[in-house]
This record gives structure tokens, C-alpha cells and sequence, in this order.
């Protein structure tokens, strides 16, 4: 920054940002926020605003841009976005009070994981900050996270670094709070993480960590809260904790109580097998269509999409869990009438946590007060409207006990603010009349302040005899009363003479002087009352907000049970069968997303089972048959099974899993020096460690990025381990390897199945269907015909693999029939024509019709001579 001399005020301005330098400081000036020096420069730059300088005319004139002060939510939503920190910096004190330059701090810091407000453009998702405390001693260490908008947050502990980084990978902070000189793994390197690096002292040091977390929690001791031998998640917790008090200038007392994640109710999904089964976004990292979720989301609430989002990340692994809500998703889907009243009034439902959570932290707007009372006034209709089911399942009883309707909540906001009440807390036009009787008077005089002024001015004429008396109004005088020159009477003895113009006179009376002053008075005092009485009424919400959390919960819920039950109903999904068994038996199983594309005419379902006596299921098949589909929709039915959902079958008995594991499709990390093979080799190694008794395994491919025997030799190892283990892990193996299938009959637990194709007139059709046996070749020159490889390259293709397969034949001293083919195979591989010994190189006789093509001079050959010299050849019967 070039020596410049400054001004009193950027020496403020400097001094302040010298305490936030990874934040853009918007400095607030008058009724603007304006940005100095490289912020200055950075933010233009961002929020597409003009330039400009303090002092331009200067030798080192200083950057400089600002943003109206009512319209920095828009400019932040762009900051925000794209990961910026912004500190916030208001004036503290009255300016008409300030003696010299007028004194202001910071009030809030902005960033990624912290912001409450509706700036993230994340919509209904989560939003978390997470916090890692790494134990450099033993290794391992602590995850926390939370998401500020709702009061949300756990952890877990973990002895292992990989487990620990898995999470963070699957939660998907906005923000990663680690200590300095901190740095992920050389596998998790090249995610796009918005990394915040903080000191260990202060943040992570276990004495300030504990001391924060009892205070915020309310509690005297750790073991309140199951954490008295878990220091490395109190470490965790406690950055998150500094940081949350860092940013918002304020003890978080918003926070719910802390629960650490018991990991043994759920069933384990790591971060590869999320994105392999395309559960929140697809294989090229875009969400939306093409995704499991995409598909299932029917809910109407924001907090039902996020229970839902958190359930398709953790869904039951206690069969109790999963048979209580399964029993109201069927409830809900056997009532389609009920359903679709409820779907109305949960429609009028805004997002109640992040409500509630911005009001109690003081960072809301009138129209949050407006969307809150809109959803309490569907409460009493949805809690009349379930409390009348006849034979309501268990769980929904024991929800409805908790239920609140709080209507007096209702009748308060009802009673106080207007329908469409102005934006800005300061400028009035908040509340109702009759509400409070002093803003009642206040309100009559701004509002019908002119009314009254008319009146007087029609008393005047009246009393004065002066029919063309005019009021009016400037800022240097105020109200006057105007007589033209024209007018010859009299002018009564109470007008007071105040300017004198070309063509009128304007007086005053004591009268109009004293209704001035009430007018132009009120207006302030209406102002001043109504944001006092809106602090009153945020007050009061804000000392609730325990209900409305609660109720937050109970609707999250309900509109987690109805959206499974609509979903169902629109894709004719079943009820599954659970059981605390290892057999898996699905009929007619289909892939939710896949058929939601294609429409379930075109889809062709298939059948599967995983029993005692068959636990591993090799499945052969050719490229493009659908082995992939079907290995990913039996790991999809399970995990819709474990939410409680229905599923995409005709029928399903399942028995409940602990983890799935998937390691399907190719990909690499080049970046982080890693192919596609070694990628494959890392998720492997991943599945035959974690993997356990009630574990669900699917496999693609295995060892095809490595060299034929290399390659076949692991899968093979693979296959037998995990029939091996434990009696048999459940598994599905889709694999081109078709020496593989012979284990089924030297292994009990495995069997073959394939994918059935059929030929037809040279090319093949795939029937999509999965039938016992291994299938008979791989059909892949079949395929790339199919996918438009020239045919030249496709017959070439078929000569070298025959000839590859008739000395694989002879090897095993197998007679063959005699093959030609037109030139040697390549190096290693041996002679392309096997009919006689490979070490005769006497060239083959070139056949006469080739003789002709090549003499053959096509342009001068007319179509008449080219259809006789065919008959010919066909008639000769030479192919």
C-alpha cells in the first residue's frame, strides 16, 4: 500500500481492519457502507460496482467503494456465495451526540458457516459449520458440527483420521474450522473446502473449550452431556463455540442441547458409497435430477426436507426405529384424502426453525414475524385433522402429546402487526391500530394529519370571509396560509405575517403553528414507539422459542411421513418386509431413479436373492445390460427400506444392514497423483477392512484398470475373502471375468447369475433381465458396433479375438477348425492364422475376388455392372 496521509477517519478505518484481515470490512458512513484500499478493489470486483477514489486528485488516491446501507443483504447474499468473510462495522454512538470523529465497531463478522440470515441461496439444505480437532498424539480426534439457522449440532470420535475426514466429506460444510498448520489428508487435498485456520490456544485448548460448553449448555458437569471421555469432541466443540462468539458478538445461547451421534443406531453410509448410489448428486457432482433424492423429496416444509436429507444420510439400523415410522408412511399412503389436506396446510408452513432461531438472535425483519404467524395458523387444523384418525399408529399418538398450538402465540402477532408491514423496523408502518393506544393517537395525526389541516384551513375561510386561502408548506417556514394580492379585504388580526413575494402574502397563526409542531413531531414519535414495540414483541417471541422449535420438530416429521407416502404413491412403491435375518429376496426390484427417467413401462424389473446358503452373487454380463443398475437398486431398496420408506419392488423381505459399501464406475484423482486403477484399489481396501457380518457390498469391476492376470488374480482374492468371512459377507459382484464363475463350484457361498442378452441377425438385444448361470462370452465388440465404432475396426476386432480364443483352445490341447485372418496378431500374441503350426510363415494365397476388388476401378464401374459382377459371385457361393 503506497505511504499516503490520512485522514483521521481512515486512520479508524485502518486500525479496525487491522483486527479482521481476512474479512472485507464494510465501514458504515452516513447511509452508506463503503469499502477502502484492496477491499475496495476486491469488492467492486465481486459485486460488479463502480470504483472510485477518496481523494482522486491526489498522488496515491485511495480505492473506494460503497453500497446503500437498507441494500447490503443483496450485495452480501454475492460475498457470501462465493466465500468471503465480511466484517460489519456501525456506528456505535449518535452522530448529532459524537464529539469529533463518531466512534464504531464492529457488530458482526459474516462468513460461510455462521450467517443466520436468508443470504446463502442454500434454500432448505443444511448449513454447517464444522469444527476438527485433530489428536496429533494418538491420532484420531473429534467432529463437531452445527447449523447456526436451526440450534443443530453433534459429533462424533473417531481413533482414525480417515473416519473423521469421511464425515466431513459427507456432512459438506459451509465452513471447516481447523488449527493452524492443519492440513487434510493427501486423499481429501483436493476437495473444495472453505478451510478456516484458527489458533489451538483459545480455540481448541480443553480448559476454555469446557468452560464455554458447560455456559452455553446450562450445565454443571461434562457427563450431563456424554461427554466426560470425549475431550477431543469437547475440543471440537469449544472452536465452534469461540468462533460462534467471534462472529456474532454474542454468547450463543441458540444452540439445542448437545447429543453426541450414537453411530450404532444407524446404518453406515461413507462418503464413496453416497456418491457412487448418486444419492444427493450425481456422478458429475451436479444435485437435482438423476438423484435419489430428487426423486424421493415430496416434502412440503423446509424442515422436512431436511429431516429428510438427514435420514437418507443416517437411515435406522434399530428395527424398531424403522417398523414405527414405516407404519405411518403406510398410514399416510393408505389415506390419500388425508394426505392431500395435509399437504395443503403444511404448504402454508414456512421454514419455522430458521424463523424463530434469526428472531431470537435478533437478526430478523418484520416479514419474519408475518411468515411465523402465517405457519402457527395451520397448527390447530393439522392437530385437529390427525387427531382424528381412528387407530392412529403408536408414534403418531406419542407425537400429537407433545403437540402446541400456541394460539396465544397467534393472537399476539395476529393482534400487532400489519399484513404487509414496512421492512424497515425504523421507519414506522409496523403495527395495527388499536394495538397500543398511544401509537393509536400517534398514528391519527401522520396518517390523517392532513385532514386536520384541511379542517383549519376550511375554519379560516369560514371565519375570515376569505374565499381563496391557501395552505402551504416549505422547509424554511413551514405551514403558511397564502393571500393572493388580488385580495383587497381585510386579513384578520391573529394571521402573523411571515414573507412577503411578488404576487401573495404568507402568514401564520398560533394555531397553525401549534398543529405544526404536534404533526411533524408525531411523525418521530410514531417511529421511535413503533421500534420500540417491535423490540417488545421480538422479545416476547424470542422467550418462546423452545416451542416453536418443538413444534419444528413434530412437523419435520409429519411432512417427512406424508412426503415417503406421496412418494410411494406416485412411483407404486411397496411396503418391505424387514427382518433381523441376513436373507435379502426382492421380486420385481427396480432403480427409483432410473425408472423415474425412463417411465416404468420401459423399465424391465428384476428379481434377487441373498440367502444363508448364497451370500456372494457373481453377476456376468455384457457392457450396457444393466449390471450396474442392478447392483446399485438392491443397495437403493435397502437404504429406502432402513428410512422407514417404501421401495421399488413388487415385493421385498430384507434383512436389516449395518453399512453399505460401494465401489462402482471408474474414476481417478489425478491431481493427488492416483489412477483410476489405484482409486479402485483405495475404496477396495476400504470395504474389505470396515466390512463386517451385516454388511451389504456391491462390486463393480474389479481389477479391470491393471493388467488381465493382474487384474483377475485380485478379484478373485476379493471373491474369496468376502465368502470367506464370517460364513460369507452379503455381496454383489458384477465382473467380466468370466474364469470367476467357476468358484461356484468350488465355494458354497457363491453362485452365478447374468444378464441376459439375445442375438439376432448379428447384433445382440439386451433383454435386461438378471436369470442363474454365468453368462457365455462378454459381447463387447457387440457393444462398441452398437456405440458406432467403424466397422472395419469391428471386424478386425472379431478376426483377433477368434484368434485369440482358438490358441487359448489349443493350449488346452482343444482341436479347433481352421481360421484365416489377413495379417499377424500383434507381438506376444502369436500368429493370427492358427490353422497350422504357429512357426509356418508361408503368406497366405490371396483369394481371386480380392484380386478383383483391388484391380477394381470403382468410379468407371456402373451400378448395372456392379449388381451383375455380386450375381456372379453369389452364384459362384464364395463368401
Amino acid at each position: 500500500m503506497p505511504k499516503v496521509k490520512l485522514t483521521p477517519m481512515l486512520e479508524q478505518y485502518l486500525s479496525i481492519k487491522e483486527e479482521y484481515p481476512d474479512a472485507l470490512l464494510f465501514y458504515r458512513m452516513g447511509d452508506f457502507y463503503e469499502l477502502f484500499f484492496e477491499d475496495a478493489e476486491t469488492a467492486s470486483r465481486e459485486m460488479q460496482i463502480t470504483l472510485t477514489s477518496r481523494n482522486p486528485n491526489a498522488k496515491h488516491p485511495v480505492p473506494m467503494c460503497g453500497i446503500p446501507h437498507h441494500a447490503k443483504n443483496e450485495y452480501l447474499k454475492l460475498l457470501i456465495e462465493k466465500g468471503y468473510k465480511v466484517a460489519i462495522c456501525d456506528q456505535v454512538e449518535d452522530p448529532k451526540e459524537a464529539k469529533g470523529l463518531v466512534k464504531r465497531e464492529v457488530t458482526r463478522v459474516l462468513t460461510p458457516g455462521t450467517i443466520v440470515e436468508d443470504l446463502t441461496g442454500e434454500g432448505k439444505a443444511s448449513q454447517y459449520l464444522v469444527a476438527l480437532a485433530p489428536d496429533t498424539a494418538q491420532g484420531g480426534g473429534g467432529l463437531a458440527w452445527a447449523d447456526c439457522t436451526t440450534g443443530e449440532w453433534t459429533g462424533i470420535t473417531s481413533k482414525e483420521d480417515e473416519v473423521l475426514w469421511q464425515w466431513v466429506v459427507k456432512i459438506a460444510p459451509r465452513e471447516l474450522i481447523l488449527p493452524l498448520n492443519t492440513h487434510p489428508p493427501k486423499t481429501y487435498e483436493h476437495l473444495d473446502l472453505n478451510i478456516t485456520r484458527v489458533p489451538t490456544s483459545g480455540y481448541f485448548d480443553l480448559g476454555n473449550a469446557t468452560e464455554r460448553l458447560l455456559r452455553s449448555q446450562g450445565v454443571a458437569q461434562l457427563d450431563a452431556l456424554d461427554l466426560a471421555d470425549k475431550p477431543m469432541l469437547v475440543r471440537a466443540c469449544g472452536a465452534i463455540l469461540t468462533y460462534l462468539a467471534q462472529t456474532q458478538k454474542q454468547d450463543l445461547t441458540s444452540l439445542a442441547p448437545f447429543v453426541p451421534l450414537n453411530l450404532t443406531r444407524y446404518l453406515m453410509l461413507d462418503e464413496v458409497t453416497e456418491r457412487n448410489l448418486e444419492l444427493f448428486s450425481r456422478m458429475d457432482g451436479k444435485k437435482g435430477p438423476g438423484t435419489l433424492r430428487h426423486v424421493l423429496d415430496q416434502t412440503m416444509t423446509p424442515m422436512g426436507a431436511r429431516l429428510l436429507d438427514k435420514r437418507l444420510h443416517q437411515p435406522w439400523r434399530d428395527l424398531p426405529a424403522v417398523l414405527a415410522n414405516q407404519a405411518l408412511v403406510q398410514m399416510f399412503s393408505a389415506n390419500q384424502t388425508l394426505m392431500q389436506t395435509l399437504r395443503k396446510q403444511l404448504d402454508q408452513v414456512y421454514d419455522v426453525e430458521r424463523l424463530c432461531t434469526r428472531i431470537f438472535l435478533n437478526r430478523c425483519t418484520p416479514k419474519d414475524f408475518i411468515a411465523l404467524r402465517q405457519s402457527v395458523g395451520t397448527f390447530p387444523a393439522v392437530e385437529k385433522m390427525l387427531s382424528s384418525i381412528d387407530d392412529a399408529p403408536r408414534l403418531l399418538k406419542q407425537v400429537l402429546s407433545d403437540w402446541d398450538n400456541m394460539e396465544d402465540l397467534y393472537d399476539l402477532l395476529h393482534r400487532s402487526l400489519r399484513d404487509s408491514p414496512n421492512s424497515l423496523i425504523t421507519e414506522g408502518g409496523l403495527f395495527k391500530e388499536g394495538y397500543d393506544r398511544e401509537l393509536d393517537e400517534l398514528i391519527e395525526l401522520t396518517e390523517h394529519g392532513e385532514a386536520t389541516l384541511g379542517a383549519l384551513q376550511e375554519k379560516e375561510q369560514t371565519e375570515s370571509g376569505i374565499p381563496k386561502l391557501k395552505l402551504g408548506f416549505n422547509k424554511v417556514f413551514g405551514y403558511y396560509f397564502e393571500l393572493s394580492n388580488a385580495y383587497k379585504g381585510p386579513v384578520p388580526d391573529h394571521f402573523i405575517r411571515r414573507q412577503t413575494l411578488v404576487n401573495c402574502e404568507r402568514y401564520i397563526t398560533e394555531e397553525l403553528k401549534t398543529l405544526e409542531e404536534k404533526l411533524l413531531s408525531a411523525s418521530q414519535k410514531r417511529k421511535t414507539r413503533e421500534y420500540n414495540l417491535f423490540n417488545d414483541l421480538r422479545g416476547q417471541v424470542a422467550a418462546v422459542r423452545n416451542r416453536f422449535l418443538n413444534m419444528a420438530r413434530i412437523l419435520a416429521r409429519i411432512d417427512y411421513w406424508q412426503g415417503l407416502a406421496f412418494a410411494a404413491r406416485k412411483w407404486g412403491w411397496v411396503l418391505p418386509e424387514l427382518h433381523t435375518g441376513l436373507e435379502i429376496r426382492i421380486r420385481g426390484g427396480r432403480h427409483p431413479v432410473v425408472e423415474a427417467v425412463q417411465g416404468s413401462a420401459k423399465y424391465i424389473p428384476n428379481d434377487l436373492d441373498i440367502t444363508d446358503a448364497a451370500k456372494v452373487l457373481l453377476i456376468t454380463g455384457p457392457n450396457m445390460a444393466g449390471k450396474s443398475t442392478v447392483l446399485r437398486q438392491t443397495a437403493l431398496i435397502v437404504i429406502l427400506a432402513q428410512m422407514g420408506s417404501f421401495v421399488p419392488a413388487d415385493s421385498a423381505y430384507l434383512g436389516i444392514c449395518d453399512r453399505v459399501f460401494s465401489r462402482v464406475g471408474a474414476s481417478d484423482n489425478l491431481a493427488q497423483g492416483q489412477s483410476t486403477f489405484m482409486v479402485e484399489m483405495n475404496e477396495t481396501a476400504r470395504i474389505l477392512r470396515q466390512a463386517g457380518k451385516r454388511s451389504l457390498i456391491i462390486l463393480d469391476e474389479i481389477g479391470r484398470g491393471t493388467s488381465t492376470f493382474d487384474g483377475l488374480s485380485l478379484a478373485w482374492a476379493v471373491v474369496e475373502e468376502l465368502a470367506r468371512r464370517q460364513n460369507g459377507i452379503r455381496t454383489l459382484f458384477a465382473t467380466h471375468y468370466h474364469e470367476l464363475t467357476a468358484l461356484e463350484q468350488k465355494i458354497p457361498q457363491i453362485r452365478n447369475l447374468n444378464i441376459a442378452v439375445k442375438e439376432w441377425k448379428g447384433d445382440i438385444i439386451f433383454l435386461r433381465r438378471l436369470v442363474p448361470g454365468p453368462a457365455d462370452r462378454s459381447y463387447g465388440i457387440e457393444v462398441a458396433k452398437l456405440a458406432g465404432v467403424p466397422m472395419p475396426v469391428v471386424q478386425r476386432a472379431r478376426e483377433i479375438l477368434q484368434g485369440l480364443e482358438r490358441k487359448s483352445l489349443q493350449q488346452q490341447g482343444i482341436p479347433v477348425r481352421e481360421l484365416r485372418t489377413r495379417e499377424p496378431m500383434l507381438p506376444g500374441l502369436g500368429c493370427g492364422d492358427t490353422s497350422a503350426d504357429s512357426s509356418d510363415t508361408t503368406p497366405t494365397a490371396i483369394h481371386p475376388i480380392i484380386q478383383q476388388l483391388q484391380a477394381m476401378d470403382i468410379d468407371a464401374l456402373t451400378p448395372l455392372e456392379a449388381l451383375t459382377l455380386l450375381n456372379k459371385w453369389k452364384k459362384e457361393c464364395i463368401v
